[in-house]
């Protein structure tokens, strides 16, 4: 382990080289193997760690000659399993070891459950690895390969392994070479290629996992190319994947530029991005303005862009630095709301970015003259007024007096002409404290005393000499100035910070929904955190039924006015608002808004307030827009949840129905088929069969209408098992007896058959039902009939043990495989044995199982360690005291 030690202090992390295939056959193998023999001739440390060559020819030929770490053999079901030996390739120590099959899972015993772990491992030990995996292994992939191939990929690999990879070679063939190769065996053998290419590799398929592929790696090559570009500062722009950039202001063509981005986004089938760039002049938007632009991003992320909205001093230049950043290839702009220079068509925006765009495409639209405005925001808002006060007036007086004192007192010691930098100061703090107006009434002020103090002639507003002119004009212009960009900057600050404060309140607000998996909780936690953060009154309304109800409010209400429900209602027909405030049934005590998703509407949510009136301010509404919208995709998540439970009971209902149906196709018709058989030949016959053959005829009767009574009785006790009406009473119970009564009932279907008991004479009473307790004992009594062959020997073998009664019935039969021990509790389950299927219909250990856990027991299955065969334990509670129970 030293020289592993002094390699790995070299090498802190191996390489990872991933050939990366559509489906198998593609050439995967052989390529790595290629890949291997060239780096041999460099004379690499190349070693196989495993490769699974399928026995084809010219892929076990580029085998020979490399290494082969000795597999690491398993012993599993009585089969030697051969994996891959971590620990020899760690102690041999190469530079790169070949590893196929990473989406592979390890045999029960090795150290990792999947393959891919144990690449992860030696990479961490600084060995590169070469490996090969299928793009239907992919974790994200999963779902979209079943829906294509219908059939369910269970071995997978996650994405980040891909994503950490240092190299993906793209091992690509056409569907049309992959099927010849099929035809030929060089994939399956022919049996199984002539299946293969019925199924999994129709032409359909192979076709749509190739594109996956080759999107994946596409993907892939494009953010190396961000990463390489960002890393080496590249300036400029690589169209090597096309990428639209809609920008928008407060223009009231916004979504019809979106609309027109979106056109051009699908006709080239490209990525999109709508980006508002907001200024400090936005400050002074109306709240029209500031809810168009909310409109419009949400619009855009309906249509399936990215909505973005980021701060910048210079619209055209931020513009620009986004979309070289981002390798954008086309930019959309409309129209600016901003002042046109002479003789330009275009806007002074789109004139920048047509000039210095370079290799980026601008596409100037038009677009439409009339406001759009969606149904659900035709609500009147409270408008926020800040009301006048002197108090930063004054504020700003005192600081300039304060300027005034320190100036005059360093004009008394010092004879200096920066006295006007002590009132830009003043200027300065109170464009930092109060905005612009208070520092602009301080900067004229400021010119004012300074010319009254301290250009002559003295204690006067007038200037004698022409010079000073001058200095008191630029000295009222650097004050102007400082107070704007003082301001400026003050208002970006107070910007971010109310930005910051709500991205932060919607991220724990997004992180508290994610981990929320109940209905009702997460509708309780999104009322609680609109009305916190709004300062409301919330009730959330969800369909039922009967309409509309109540499903969570904060603070808890259940009861609405009839005002209130009727706006709700229309709220929920007609997908927009209505009720206080709104276009519709303003009437209403409380504001109701649509909460909807792509899907549809999923909730309405109500606010309100004591006061009457519009209830939200603009800032309001929009904070409760991006809150609405987390809460929908929540509700939308719980929801998709609950019907992929509900598809799936359906899908079991059906199989229970389909299992039910086969068995009583098979279980009924059957017996029916010999008594009207026999009784039909009884009845037509009767003078030409002798004695003998008319008991026969009525045995068969008597046997068949048994096995139609067991059968019937077997789906009653189930229905009443299923219905909860399962109520065993607390019996005293002795096991032999039980036993006895099984034995019985089963006489003649043991005849063929051994039977051996062992039940001790001082064998602890049980605590149960007698009549379910023999039913369970015939049941499996009857089961191991069904397997056993004839003339085997059937044990039934009663112990106490921990203040338990432990019941087991062994059978010489074909045994459980380990992977189905579990399963034949199970409705309608029945075990094939190869072609042959036992009679029956699956339900009997299924009842038994109930039985038994209905009298607090146990019930497992085993297979025999002595011989051939099945054995099934039945544990009971034992009676602890019986003078106490008799009592």
């Amino acid at each position: 382990m030293a020289t592993s030690d002094l390699q790995l202090g070299k090498k802190a992390r191996g390489r990872l080289k991933v050939f990366l295939g559509a489906a198998p056959g593609v050439g995967k193998t052989y390529a790595m193997l290629l890949a291997a023999q060239a780096l041999k001739k460099e004379r690499a440390d190349v070693v196989v760690g495993v490769v699974e060559t399928h026995r084809r020819a010219e892929t076990e030929a580029l085998v020979h000659g490399l290494e082969i770490v000795p597999p690491r053999k398993i012993e599993y079901k009585g089969r030697i399993l051969e994996e891959m030996d971590v620990d020899g390739v760690l102690k041999r120590y190469p530079h790169v070891v070949l590893v196929d099959e990473l989406a592979h899972t390890n045999a029960v015993g090795s150290r990792h459950l999947k393959r891919w772990l144990d690449v992860e491992e030696l990479l961490a030990n600084g060995i590169d690895v070469f490996t090969t995996v299928n793009v239907q292994h992919l974790e994200s992939l999963n779902d979209v390969v079943a829906q294509i191939t219908r059939i369910r990929v269970r071995e997978t690999v996650p994405d980040s392994i891909l994503e950490r990879a240092d190299e993906v070679e793209l091992v690509d063939l056409t569907p049309e070479h992959l099927t010849k190769r099929l035809s030929e065996g060089k994939v399956y053998v022919r049996e199984q290629a002539q299946r293969a290419l019925a199924h999994y590799f129709s032409p359909g398929n192979l076709t749509a996992l190739r594109e996956l592929a080759l999107r994946c790696t596409a993907q892939r090559v494009d953010d190396q190319m961000l990463n390489y570009m960002k890393t080496h500062a590249i300036q400029g722009t690589w169209a090597t994947t096309e990428r639209v950039l809609v920008c928008i202001d407060h223009n009231k063509r916004g979504a019809a530029l979106v609309r027109n981005g979106k056109r051009l986004a699908d006709r080239i089938h490209a990525k999109w991005t709508v980006l508002f760039v907001e200024t400090p002049e936005h400050a002074a938007l109306s709240d029209v303005e500031r809810d168009l632009i909310a409109d419009t991003l949400r619009l855009a992320e309906r249509l399936g862009a990215t909505a973005l909205s980021v701060f910048g001093n210079r619209i055209a230049d931020d513009i620009l630095a986004y979309a070289q950043e981002n390798n954008i290839t086309q930019i959309v702009i409309g129209p600016s709301v901003h002042r046109r220079l002479p003789g330009w068509s275009a806007s002074p925006i789109a004139a920048t970015l047509m000039k210095r765009s370079g290799n980026i495409s601008i596409h100037f639209m038009a677009g439409d003259d009339v406001e759009e405005i969606l149904p659900s925001k035709k609500v009147k808002t409270r408008s926020v007024r800040t009301p006048f006060s002197f108090i930063p007036y004054l504020v700003g007086t005192a600081m300039v007096v304060g300027a005034l004192g320190v100036s005059l007192c360093i004009d008394m010691v010092i004879n200096t002409t920066s006295v006007p930098l002590a009132f830009l100061v003043s200027v300065f703090g109170s464009a930092m404290l109060h905005g612009l107006k208070p520092s602009l009434y301080a900067s004229l002020l400021s010119v004012s005393c300074y010319n009254y103090f301290f250009l002559p002639p003295l204690y006067s507003f007038s200037i004698a000499d022409p010079e000073n002119v001058v200095a008191l004009f630029f000295f009222f212009l650097i004050s102007v100035l400082t107070s704007h960009f003082t301001a400026n900057s003050r208002g970006q600050i107070n910007m971010a910070r109310r930005r910051a404060k709500s991205t932060e309140e919607l991220y724990a607000f997004s992180r508290k929904l994610a981990g929320i998996i109940d209905l009702d909780d997460l509708l309780w936690a999104a009322a609680y955190q609109i009305a916190v953060m709004l300062r409301v009154n919330v009730v959330i309304l969800m369909p039922v039924e009967s309409g509309l109800a109540v499903r969570a409010g904060y603070p808890p209400e259940d009861q609405l006015s009839d005002n209130d429900r009727a706006a709700a209602q229309w709220t929920w027909d007609h997908n927009c608002s209505a009720g206080r405030g709104a276009e519709t049934l303003p009437g209403a005590h409380r504001l109701f808004l649509p909460v909807r998703t792509a899907r549809g509407p999923v909730a309405v949510i109500g606010v309100a307030d004591i006061g009457t009136g519009p209830i939200l301010t603009p800032d309001q509404r929009r904070l409760f827009d991006a809150l609405a919208d987390q809460t929908a995709i929540a509700i939308e998540r719980i929801l998709l949840v609950q019907d992929v439970d509900e598809a799936k009971l359906l899908s079991e209902t059906e199989k229970l129905r389909s299992a039910l149906l086969n068995s009583l196709s098979h279980d009924l018709r059957t017996p029916l088929s010999s008594i009207m058989a026999a009784a039909s030949s009884l009845q037509s016959y009767e003078d030409r069969y002798d004695a003998a053959m008319r008991q026969e005829l009525v045995t068969a009767i008597q046997v068949e209408s048994e096995r139609m009574h067991r059968f019937v009785n077997n789906l009653l006790d189930m229905t009443r098992l299923e219905a909860g009406a399962l109520e065993p009473k607390r019996d005293v119970v002795d096991i032999s007896d039980a036993v006895g009564a099984a034995l019985r009932r089963l006489e003649r279907l043991l005849s063929r058959h051994r039977v051996s008991l062992d039940i001790p004479t001082d064998l602890p009473m049980a605590c149960g039902d007698f009549v379910l307790i023999e039913q369970i004992l015939f049941n499996l009594l009857d089961n191991a009939v069904k397997y056993g062959p004839l003339d085997s020997e059937i044990i039934v073998r009663a112990r106490g043990r921990d203040n338990k009664v432990v019941v087991t019935v062994a059978d010489e039969g074909p045994g459980i495989p380990e992977d189905k021990l579990e399963m034949v509790f199970n409705k309608f389950y029945r075990f094939h044995e190869k072609d042959r299927q036992r009679a029956g219909t699956g339900l009997g250990l299924a009842i038994c199982r109930g039985f038994v856990e209905a009298m607090d027991g146990a019930i497992v299955a085993a297979n025999r360690l002595d011989c051939s065969g099945a054995i099934i334990t039945v544990t009971l509670p034992a009676v602890p005291e019986l003078p106490e129970i008799l009592e």
